[in-house]
């Protein structure tokens, strides 16, 4: 974080300053990284104490202070020898102190924000940005998915007088929480990828999250870009609400037709060892791309990077060069493991939607040579609301019809995906049912064959990405 004062703290949270005990003053400057985890405290840090769900993040700052925290952001008086910063809620104050510091570097005339938001490929977009700006100068990002009101935030507060360029992943489970992102730190440029059903039950149906997605470009200014996809009806709604130019990325809407000044992809080819495809930027040129990030859809995560980085001012040579040297998209997501008998793991394990489940099934069918098994571990996809029922069946029904030679159903939240399989599947065993990841490691461990080809996706919750990491080793 940026050298700032006590005062200067206080002053952008509202909060009281409590200095008895302590070795500081209120004119005493605090340069530290900001954490709500006290086991990321290093000397000169501050602590904020969040209350959560199952415990209370006050009961952490003895060990915080321990640890050689300088501040402590509290909603209480704790009887510890530092400094402490009382409010009356941490996680607004963390809100408040991260818009403090983003105005002040913004101030110095360098910075440039880029927002990222969509129901689905943030992250992975975020990432590819991060590793094409990191070569032009200073970057700060969102480390994993650090996308919500404390995640964000935190993000922010990593700024130094410095930094470049800001990469801000914006995530959201209901109206209204986009918008307090974006009033923390207005992007010069804000990227909507997809609106899809992912959160759906938070949000209260496909309506509302429009709406929230739609946060991320009614507050930009006329000199700022819209960055929108083209080949979703629901995104490309959202440019009549932004008084921001818009720039349209895609591969089949006509907006991206050539001569429209889109950025899109042609000659798209997708194989075990990543996509193929020639990007075309705004300004005409145009380059074939090797990248090596798993999954067809995630092509559309890369245009949106390249039209974001050329608007920046990046060369296309740059950009293909950078798009190139991502291995992976993130831990977790699409990341390929295995490889012993010729047995390839594809752990796609920490996040799931309708969207997300079905382009990773295609993807299983897809990269598949002539003759090989393709196996289908799925888990639930939570967060659907009234709608998880239905999205569940069709998740089934789709992995008969692209042909997945077996698919294993884990869990009993996801065990309406494993009867939709079965009543549609043409022969016996298409599918099977394991109540624990413990039951379908074991499963597996006695079933997969030499060469076979083998996908774990579900949601975060369901935790098949440490039976997706577990089969990876045993493959390793």
């Amino acid at each position: 974080m940026i050298s700032l004062t006590l005062t200067e703290i206080a002053a952008a949270t509202g909060g009281t300053l409590y200095l008895d005990r302590s070795a500081l003053t209120e004119s005493d400057r605090v340069a530290g990284s900001v954490h709500t985890d006290s086991r990321e405290i290093v000397p000169g840090a501050i602590f904020v104490a969040k209350p959560g769900e199952f415990t209370d993040g006050h009961l952490f700052a003895p060990t915080a202070l321990e640890r050689g925290a300088a501040l402590l952001i509290v909603e209480r008086v704790l009887d510890l020898p530092v400094a402490q910063l009382i409010v009356p809620d941490s996680v607004t104050a963390l809100g408040d102190l991260a818009t403090e510091v983003v105005a002040r570097v913004r101030g110095l005339g360098r910075l440039k924000i880029v927002g990222v938001t969509g129901s689905n490929g943030k992250t992975t977009t975020k990432n590819l940005i991060r590793a094409v700006l990191e070569r032009v100068g200073p970057t700060i990002a969102a480390r994993a998915s650090f996308n919500n009101e404390v995640g964000a935030p935190l993000t922010m507060l990593e700024l130094t007088e410095e930094t470049r360029f800001l990469v801000a992943e914006m995530g959201a489970s209901g109206v209204g929480e986009i918008a307090r992102l974006v009033a923390m730190a207005r992007p010069d440029i804000g990227i909507v990828l997809k609106v899809g059903l992912a959160h759906a039950g938070e949000f209260g149906g496909i309506e509302s999250t429009v709406r929230a997605k739609t946060e991320m470009v009614t507050d930009l200014l006329s000199t700022d870009v819209a960055v929108l996809n083209a080949d979703d009806p629901r995104v490309t709604g959202m440019a009549e609400h932004t008084a921001a130019r818009v720039a349209w990325f895609g591969i089949d809407s006509p907006l991206v037709a050539p001569g429209t000044g889109g950025v899109r992809a042609t000659d798209v080819h997708a194989s075990a060892a990543g996509t193929t495809f020639v990007l075309h930027l705004a300004d005409g040129s145009h380059r074939p791309v090797s990248f090596k990030v798993l999954g067809e859809h995630h092509v559309m995560n890369a245009l949106a990077a390249a039209s974001a980085c050329e608007i920046l001012g990046v060369a296309i040579d740059d950009i293909v060069d950078a798009l190139e040297s991502v291995q992976t998209a993130e831990r977790w997501r699409m990341e390929v493991m295995g490889g012993r008998d010729g047995v390839t793991i594809i752990n796609d394990a920490y996040n799931a939607s309708p969207d997300s489940m079905t382009a990773a099934l295609k993807t299983l069918a897809q990269i598949a040579t002539p003759g090989q098994r393709t196996i289908a571990v799925l888990g639930e996809m939570s967060e659907l609301g009234e709608l998880a029922g239905e999205e569940h069946d069709r998740i089934g029904l789709l992995a008969v019809r692209l042909n997945i030679s077996q698919v294993v159903v884990v869990g009993a939240a996801a065990r309406r995906m494993h009867i939709s399989t079965i009543n549609e599947g043409s022969w016996d065993g298409e599918s099977v049912f394991a109540d624990t990841p413990d039951d379908a490691f074991e499963l597996l461990h006695n079933t997969v064959k030499p060469g076979d080809l083998i996908l774990v996706k579900s949601s975060n919750s369901a935790g098949l990405r440490f039976l997706g990491d577990r089969l990876g080793e045993l493959f390793s």
